[in-house]
């Protein structure tokens, strides 16, 4: 059998959105067939990537814990009481030491995560000196700060940071159920922000949050309406953690999460589709046909913000089971 051959990383030239996707055609992607479904979404994904290849990010909680929205998901929330206590800001030479063992790791890109409902001009200081640091060892850059006040964004991206990292979280009429404490159009807000200071956009959503198939097409079809579409989408799944409004949750079945990558990766062909949060609920063979259906990037760590990931060793024997390679960057 021959493969195609491996190419120098190179981001997919980002076209401007040129189809408003219905709610309603992406539902009916959903019903196809499970293997047909997959088997188009395959085809979507070699015409604008190499199939082989998969983009490792790293994630790391710079500033855990206390943050005031009240997201029923996040055990980080303080209005839930889950055991995560509220930490200060780390320091750069730790998040620095970090970041270099991920990226000995094989990491391309180190994500920094904080748990604010937005940060203030003094925290936008201080990430800006974390970003220049990790920038400086030749990692792509992205942050996850919570929502952006005008001019902040492009303070960020004067420092160095690559990808802004903003979900929509669910389905726009789901929105109120799940948080209350701001709203969906307060996203959107930010997302436009940071397009407008020329960060690239790192926006999914979270299934399993008991929606509806109607209400993650809703999710998706809001993420591929975005003009232009995000580089980078990671979906996850929900980890059910005890003392959050959904730590009770009904599990959503393997396949469905499956149907989710397909359909993402149809209606957003250019972007980057992440395996997140809830990985390590999927067995190997689940994880192969997320693959198969799109999905080009994971995140790589045994730790994601609070909650478990799979190992980096396991991740490795998978990749290497399924003739995947890790997709190399240079830094510009």
């Amino acid at each position: 059998m021959t493969t195609q051959p491996l190419k120098p990383h190179q981001t997919p030239k980002l076209h401007a959105q040129t189809q408003y996707w219905r709610v309603c055609q992406l539902e009916e992607l959903f019903a196809l067939p499970f293997l047909d479904l997959v088997f188009r979404a395959a085809q979507v994904h070699r015409e604008h990537f190499n199939s082989r290849e998969i983009q490792l990010s790293s994630l790391l909680s710079i500033k855990t814990g206390g943050c005031p929205e009240n997201c029923a998901y996040c055990p980080q929330s303080a209005h839930h009481n889950t055991g995560v206590a509220k930490e200060e800001l780390l320091s750069v030479a730790y998040i620095v030491e970090k970041a270099k063992i991920a990226k000995s790791r094989g990491a391309t890109r180190f994500c920094m995560g904080a748990a604010w409902r937005g940060p203030k001009p003094r925290d936008i200081e201080k990430v800006s000196a974390i970003i220049r640091a990790v920038k400086d060892l030749g990692l792509e850059t992205c942050g996850t700060f919570g929502l952006l006040d005008e001019g902040m964004a492009e303070e960020l991206k004067a420092a160095g940071l690559d990808y802004y990292n903003h979900n929509l979280d669910t389905a726009p009429e789901k929105y109120n159920d799940i948080v209350s404490t701001r709203k969906h159009e307060d996203r959107l807000e930010t997302l436009g922000r940071v397009r407008k200071a020329g960060l690239k956009v790192c926006c999914g959503g979270i299934i399993g949050m008991n929606e509806s198939r109607k209400e993650r097409a809703g999710l998706i079809a809001s993420l591929a309406n975005l003009d232009p579409q995000p580089e980078s989408v990671p979906i996850n799944q929900l980890v059910k953690v005890a003392g959050t409004p959904l730590e009770n949750a009904e599990s959503l079945d393997w396949t469905e999460f499956v149907r989710t990558i397909a359909v993402a990766r149809i209606a957003m062909p250019n972007s980057y589709v992440r395996l997140s949060a809830g990985r390590k609920n999927l067995d190997e063979a689940a994880q192969a046909l997320c693959f198969l259906a799109g999905a080009n990037s994971i995140f790589y760590g045994d730790k994601l913000l609070v909650t478990a990931n799979p190992e980096e060793d396991g991740d490795r024997l998978l990749m290497d089971k399924l003739d995947l390679v890790a997709e190399s960057f240079q830094a510009a």
